[in-house]
């Protein structure tokens, strides 16, 4: 049986979905379209970005989009959107921080020197929400980062966070999910206690099959991995975990639902967490220190060079 929400009438609203050109982010963007709201669809390659506006028109042939160029693992490209959308003046209503990149094998850096993952995950999405903060305070946005089960693991690895003596890809993952959650958290409660006006919470897709785990040549994985193709096998037979559908839910849910909160997280409610319909879910034991989201509130701006205080 299909699994789906309803997603409140979003038609005059303004909708930025990171990571929307593909994958769960491109489903999610295409539900946005659906429910009426004007899509803008911030992407690395314009080629695929032009395809997946192409998609969407083709479904919702009144869909307003438009994209933008991004590489979240620069944050002098951040930097220019956040300037390029704060000429514009509109404000924005919702904002869902969904791309991503996972595991490489080997290493590798941002334009700006931090290992990839924490560069682009974290602190390239904690860059774009400073820059657009005057936006989304004046849409009262709700903003939903996306996160991982991977949160659930591991730690932050305080005294190596570029992971420069011993890179292990899966803790490296971990770690740049965990720092995001305490992020979107932490930016909750400063919100509340600022008068901001922005909601503030966390989503995760459960397991399904995208291409976060498939060939990425440009990362050193010239081939799909083992897990990924597990995944598919599990996710066209309907068992335990989702489909791109199904894990585009927790986000929509998280960043739309009337009765979605600021300061939770919210994912599939299925075996483990792994698929099934969205619900709100137990923070995670990674993401319940107040501290430890002060922490990473403060570092984070250090290492991107940008401050909430100076807005």
């Amino acid at each position: 049986m299909d699994i789906d929400i309803s997603i409140p009438d979003q038609h005059g609203r303004l909708a930025l979905v990171t990571g929307g050109s593909d994958g769960i982010g491109l489903k999610i963007a295409t539900r946005l379209a659906r429910a009426g709201a004007e899509l803008v669809l911030p992407v690395r390659n314009m080629r695929k970005g032009e395809a997946a506006a192409d998609s969407i028109r083709s479904q919702i042939p009144d869909a307003e989009i438009t994209l933008a160029s991004l590489d979240l693992s620069s944050l002098a490209s951040v930097a220019a959107l956040g300037e390029e959308l704060n000429s514009s003046g509109r404000p924005i209503h919702v904002m869902i921080n969904n791309a991503g990149v996972m595991t490489p094998p080997e290493r590798h850096t941002t334009t700006d020197g931090f290992e990839l993952q924490f560069g682009t995950n974290h602190l390239g999405h904690v860059a774009l929400v400073t820059h657009l903060l005057p936006l989304l305070r004046a849409g009262s946005a709700r903003v939903t980062s996306q996160i991982s089960i991977a949160a659930n693991e591991r730690s932050i690895h305080w005294d190596d966070l570029n992971w420069e003596r011993s890179y292990n890809g899966m803790h490296a993952y971990s770690q740049s999910k965990i720092a995001f959650g305490l992020f979107g958290l932490e930016l909750d409660r400063r919100s509340a206690a600022e008068g901001w006006g922005i909601t503030s919470n966390l989503s995760h897709p459960g397991i399904a099959p995208t291409s976060l785990l498939s060939a990425r040549p440009e990362i050193g994985r010239s081939g799909d991995t083992l897990g990924v193709r597990i995944i598919r096998w599990l996710s066209t037979r309907g068992l335990i975990v989702g489909t791109p559908e199904s894990a585009a839910l927790p986000a929509l849910y998280a960043a739309t639902a009337p009765d979605a909160a600021g300061g939770r997280l919210y994912g599939p409610k299925g075996i483990g967490h792994l698929g099934g319909g969205p619900a709100e879910q137990k923070l995670y034991s990674r993401l319940r220190s107040d501290e430890e989201a002060q922490r990473v509130w403060r570092v984070s701006q250090e290492m991107a060079g940008v401050a909430f205080a100076a807005i």
